[in-house]
């Protein structure tokens, strides 16, 4: 007999699968250790034989082949199924939950794992428990036949929903209506329809993960039910409703006589009430699918021994974007389809990033791996939705505190000049905050995203949008007399943006601006130095020509061993927007 654990959303299948003999290539590592005195928490891949993949597959992963691999030809995800002994409690539902908190530290303590379990044949539709206990009573056959009939419809009981239609469909008037009970249900499906279905076992989830057998012995049981039910149930009794409480690894193999004082006590008192029939001990085989596993126990599994998991990545919508080294690309095919196995359906691609970033435009080239070939995505930050393509455009998910710490700086009445927006993720977040937004952007594409999230975001008329050069930008907006005074300057570029800081020098010469707002500037800059912000401090300094000036270092993150991502911000100094001779961009 085949059951399933709560709670539902971890639905399970009731068919019976076997499996095919896997193709060892290696023996498998034994020890003379005991298995389970190495284990100190939960199950593991390593209770039975390492999974191994077949010597087809390790050909041509070793000939670097991969790519031409169908997902579904990686790998055999049968061999990462393990079958475990277990021993459960079977009681009645009603008294399950009290005995679980009474028997909380003799229970099954693994992850992602419910130590419950749900007898499918002995369950019961709860509306018609009360109706099949009143059969025992005089009025009992009365009742059953008024609900299934109609008939004996003055014993005081209210109508079931149906009758209740019927009996008003045959005297319906024009005021008849409002006399409906329940006439919203009546006009949609249920919510939770679906839901029920899988509490009580009528359909099966997408993750599958666990298959839990009931053994017994149900010879000795008196009655029948095969005449009733089918096949199935024969040799068997109804005893209700009835729960598996399913007992720690360690009483797998142990009778009564063998179990803690607390498991024999609630035994015993069980017998007292007269309820053995729905009340004992019975042996179990839990097995667990290639769905149970995290990712990283999968990888580990499967990856050469000694090598590092890759089990870090950042998402982007609907994409996984891996940064793998040299040693992982030889099973980049493999690692994909566990990624995208691990995380459905919030992620349906995995890509790679093949290059690092070169051209002017800051796009990577990306290797979809896995999963459908659509690198269109919508990401949803502080509320806000984008249309991001990362085959044309720039995106980090990893800077989404960084720029929500740039956006509390912001008050109501700044106007921003955003000189390398990029698709908007700062400027139309800014937007809901701030006076007025300049954006710009160098990639005819960004900015073409850049004004379809605007609009899609209904801030279109908060920002005006740009697609030039960032010096000329920046001498367009504070030359331009239909400007609004801008009051803070982002420069989002890393690798180049201390370069654009020398078109800020003469910059309200020659329009002979007096007493004009200075704006703050916020630049990003890498730097690798032992003292990452002395450099970066220099670097501005240089790109100014001056040295006397405050400046506010902030760290953003660590984006490679020893290279910091820096912001420093500042007040544009007087003496330099007013200086003389010099050359605009």
């Amino acid at each position: 007999m085949l059951t399933r654990l709560l709670p539902p959303q971890l639905s399970l299948r009731f068919t019976t699968t076997t499996f095919p003999p896997l193709l060892h290539i290696k023996q498998p590592h034994t020890s003379t250790t005991s298995t389970t005195s190495l284990l100190t928490y939960g199950p593991s891949l390593h209770t039975t034989t390492t999974p191994i993949l077949p010597t087809s597959i390790i050909t041509q992963l070793n000939q670097n082949q991969n790519q031409f691999l169908n997902e579904n030809e990686l790998f055999d995800e049968n061999i990462f199924t393990r079958i475990y002994d277990i021993a459960a409690l079977r009681v009645p539902a009603e008294q399950c939950a009290a005995l679980e908190r009474r028997l909380r530290g003799h229970l099954l303590n693994w992850p992602r794992l419910r130590n419950i379990g749900r007898v499918p044949g002995d369950e019961i539709d709860k509306q018609f428990h009360d109706v099949i206990q009143k059969l025992n009573d005089d009025n009992g056959l009365v009742a059953l036949n008024r609900r299934i009939y109609g008939s004996a419809q003055g014993d005081g009981e209210v109508l079931s929903g149906v009758l209740y239609r019927d009996k008003l469909v045959q005297n319906f008037n024009s005021k008849g209506y409002l006399n409906f009970r329940n006439l919203a249900k009546l006009s949609r499906p249920k919510k939770k329809k679906e839901k029920e279905n899988r509490e009580r076992g009528c359909g099966i989830g997408k993750n599958e993960m666990v298959l839990l057998e009931v053994v017994e012995d149900e010879g000795n049981e008196e009655g029948d039910l095969s005449g009733l039910l089918g096949e199935e149930f024969k040799g068997r009794k109804w005893k209700g409703s009835t729960r598996l409480l399913l007992l720690d690894e360690r009483y797998a193999h142990k009778a009564i006589h063998e179990m803690p004082e607390a498991i024999k006590a609630a035994l015993e008192e069980c017998n007292d009430q007269s309820v053995a029939s729905a009340f004992k001990l019975v042996k179990c085989k839990l097995t667990l699918l290639y769905d149970y596993w995290h990712m990283d126990e999968v990888l580990e599994g499967l990856l050469p021994g000694g090598m590092v998991i890759p089990s870090g990545f950042e998402i982007v919508g609907h994409i996984a974007h891996l940064n793998l080294k040299e040693e992982h690309l030889p099973f980049k095919k493999l690692i994909a389809k566990v990624v995208l196995d691990k995380n459905k359906p919030k992620i349906q691609t995995v890509v790679n990033k093949t290059n690092s970033i070169q051209n002017q435009y800051r796009t990577m080239q990306l290797e979809v791996l896995a999963g459908n070939h659509s690198l269109v995505t919508t990401v949803v930050e502080n509320g806000l939705r984008f249309h991001v393509d990362l085959s044309t455009v720039y995106w980090n998910s990893r800077l989404s505190t960084e720029r929500q710490r740039l956006i509390n700086i912001f008050t109501k009445d700044d106007v921003i000049c955003d000189v390398f927006a990029g698709v908007g993720p700062i400027s139309i977040s800014a937007a809901k905050k701030v006076r007025y937004v300049y954006a710009n952007d160098l990639n005819p594409y960004a900015v073409e995203y850049l004004e379809r999230n605007c609009v899609l975001n209904k801030l279109e008329r908060k920002i005006e949008v740009y697609n030039m050069d960032g010096r000329r930008f920046i001498s367009t907006l504070f030359v331009g007399d239909r400007t609004k005074p801008i009051t803070q300057v982002i420069m989002n570029l890393p690798n180049d943006a201390v370069e654009f800081l020398d078109a800020f020098k003469g910059i309200f010469y020659e329009t002979l601006k007096k007493n004009c707002i200075l704006p703050k500037i916020h630049v990003y800059g890498f730097s690798k130095a032992d003292d990452p912000e002395f450099d970066f401090l220099q670097r501005i300094q240089i790109a100014l020509s001056d040295v006397s000036f405050e400046v506010q270092m902030h760290r953003v993150r660590l984006v490679a061993p020893g290279k910091w991502m820096l912001c420093a911000s500042f007040s544009l100094p007087e003496r330099i927007a007013y200086a003389e001779n010099v050359s605009m961009w």
